[in-house]
């Protein structure tokens, strides 16, 4: 039976939100609290008791679905590579459930962001989504007819630690990553990576919003940044393309708000993906900053 709504909770490093969303994608409720820093126990108290409080309001239960960064491993069950590292080794998904005594799903937030613009976003109806974050990191989510692509490893979607495709001699072997390698699609394509890139050209210390906001007002050296940065976006979604042939590509995280990204990275793409015409979308998230909340919703699909 359809339960009445869905809660989705969107977990991070400094916040934990939670939605109550009807059959049709409406929010009947949002709450925010501080994410309990350093304390699994409290962290996981806290979802319990958001949940528990949007029933008792609605007056009805719900089903529960998470997003976090990191994901669950398939070989131990165990949580890994999240930024809320009081919670990595731990088995997330059980530990919620026994709160809460229900099943709750999980999954990583770029896949519950992809999952939410492919369901009633801006990609609704589309039978193959990439979901991209352009944030901090560089997260991808792959929703295939309405389904999250988790794969083998739940890795699928994590295009941010390949190799940044068909790389200039300037380019290599790139700067290190976290990850223990260099020249990862991350260290060009995430905020950081952007500013650290125009820092390195001209010396200056800026934010990624600051140097576009120059490169708007004329600023030459700005424009060339930006200009690398388009070149190598191109580079990594037509490598995302000649691998899964999306029907449409969703932008998310700080960097999607930079309006020229949209016309100018598909001019570029055609040359670097293997076939004579792309008619691939690239386009902004229609749920904005809400879209990682209401994904962890839908992990509970409508049927």
């Amino acid at each position: 039976m359809t339960p009445p709504f869905r809660i989705g909770v969107d977990l991070g490093g400094t916040k934990i939100e939670a939605v109550a969303l009807d059959s049709a994608g409406a929010i009947l409720m949002r709450q925010r609290i501080a994410t309990p820093i350093g304390d699994a126990a409290a962290t996981i108290a806290a979802i319990r008791d958001l949940v528990l409080d949007i029933e008792s309001r609605l007056g009805a239960t719900g089903t529960v679905g998470v997003g976090t960064p990191g994901a669950l491993s398939p070989a131990t069950g165990l949580l890994r590579n999240a930024n809320s590292t009081c919670l990595n080794g731990l088995p997330l998904d059980r530990l919620l459930a026994a709160a809460l005594e229900r099943d709750v799903r999980i999954a990583n937030d770029a896949n519950c962001f992809a999952l939410s613009e492919a369901t009633d976003g801006a990609a609704a109806g589309a039978p193959i989504v990439f979901g991209v974050i352009l944030g901090t990191g560089t997260g991808g989510g792959l929703v295939i007819d309405g389904r999250i692509l988790t794969g083998r490893h739940a890795i699928g979607g994590e295009w941010g630690h390949n190799p940044l495709p068909w790389p200039t001699d300037a380019e290599r072997p790139g700067p290190a990553c976290y990850c223990g390698r260099s020249g990862c699609i991350e260290t060009f394509l995430s905020g950081p990576g952007l500013a650290a890139d125009h820092r390195s050209m001209t010396g200056q210390a800026l934010a990624a919003a600051e140097i576009a906001a120059r490169a708007e007002a004329g600023d030459a050296r700005a424009r060339a940044t930006l200009d690398r940065y388009i070149d190598r976006l191109a580079r990594g979604l037509a490598h995302v393309i000649n691998l899964v042939d999306p029907d449409v590509i969703v932008l998310g995280g700080g960097l999607s708000n930079l309006d020229l990204l949209y016309q100018a990275v598909p001019a570029r793409w055609g040359r670097y993906v293997f076939s004579d015409v792309v008619a691939t979308r690239l386009v902004p998230p229609h749920h904005g900053d809400s879209s990682g909340v209401r994904g962890a919703a839908w992990l509970w699909p409508l049927e």
